[in-house]
């Protein structure tokens, strides 16, 4: 049986250097605090538990002082910084490049004297989410689908701005900006920022094209990632012998009954070890 993990899967820019800055520190000293899980995957958040990674919530982090402390490639709002000084505590900020340039878009946006309505596309809650509300001072409305949009109570006779969480997927950001744009009322005008990564959206296409080359597909990811669950997802419909994995534990033999190929692929939250050990699993299952 051959056994093809997907080159394209695995950990995006942002969880690669944030997990790179973790290592680097914990190299030297041997312990780091990180506020929030590094990466949406309990494997890898282990893995680093055991090198000194101690994982805290946003109240432990108020509580601290004169500590290092990593912020994750997700960004944080500006209300943890201001705490982090007045704590002297010593930032360590893992912020990918692509959500740091979208929140000061969307400050930048907030801060103009016409004071459009702003729109964010993203899972309400998302660390990612979070960061980009705190740009607005809580100024912000999210959504995650057109439903919602559509019950939005917003003033369409003044000007409106939308963006959206980087890993959200473009055909739902479309979706909402055709959305917006019959609504609007002229002299009001309408924006759509597209701020989804591109490393990140064209994923699904990709993983659609690999699900469709194999007899099974394992997709491995954490069960808090919501980019893994939108590209399982995305395998499913392509494929319906996809099954969803956080472990190689989990693996059943039967999943594999006729099957002559077998495609290993995963969330920009998945580290590629882990693939390998899921690889390693299923060609133990058959000796």
């Amino acid at each position: 049986m051959k056994i093809e993990i997907d080159t394209g899967s695995g950990f995006c820019f942002g969880v690669t250097t944030a997990i790179s800055k973790a290592e680097e520190e914990l190299a030297g000293s041997g312990s780091l605090y990180c506020l929030g899980d590094i990466v949406h995957n309990s494997a890898e958040v282990e893995r680093l538990h055991h090198l000194g990674l101690e994982t805290i919530d946003h109240q432990t982090f108020g509580k601290l002082r004169g500590r290092k402390v990593l912020l994750r490639a997700h960004g944080e709002p500006p209300a943890t910084y201001e705490t982090a000084k007045e704590r002297g505590i010593e930032i360590i900020d893992a912020t990918c490049p692509v959500v740091l340039q979208l929140q000061r878009r969307i400050k930048k946006v907030f801060d103009n004297e016409n004071h459009p309505q702003i729109v964010i596309y993203g899972k309400r809650g998302h660390a990612e989410v979070l960061g980009l509300v705190g740009q607005c001072r809580g100024n912000a409305h999210v959504v995650e689908n057109i439903e919602e949009a559509q019950s939005l109570k917003l003033d369409y006779s003044r000007d409106i701005c939308l963006f959206s969480q980087t890993t959200k997927s473009l055909d739902g950001f479309r979706q909402l900006s055709a959305y917006f744009e019959q609504q609007i009322q002229a002299p009001a005008t309408f924006r759509a920022y597209d701020t989804i990564c591109r490393q990140v959206a064209n994923r699904q296409p990709n993983i659609e094209k690999f699900a469709v080359k194999h007899d099974v597909i394992i997709f491995v990811s954490g069960k808090k990632s919501s980019n893994g669950h939108a590209l399982y997802e995305a395998c499913l419909r392509k494929n319906p012998r996809s099954h969803m994995v956080d472990s190689p534990a989990v693996l059943c033999r039967e999943w594999f009954d006729n099957a002559e190929s077998v495609g290993i692929c995963g969330a920009t939250s998945t580290p590629t070890w882990l693939m390998e050990d899921c690889k390693h699993a299923i060609q133990q299952l058959f000796q």
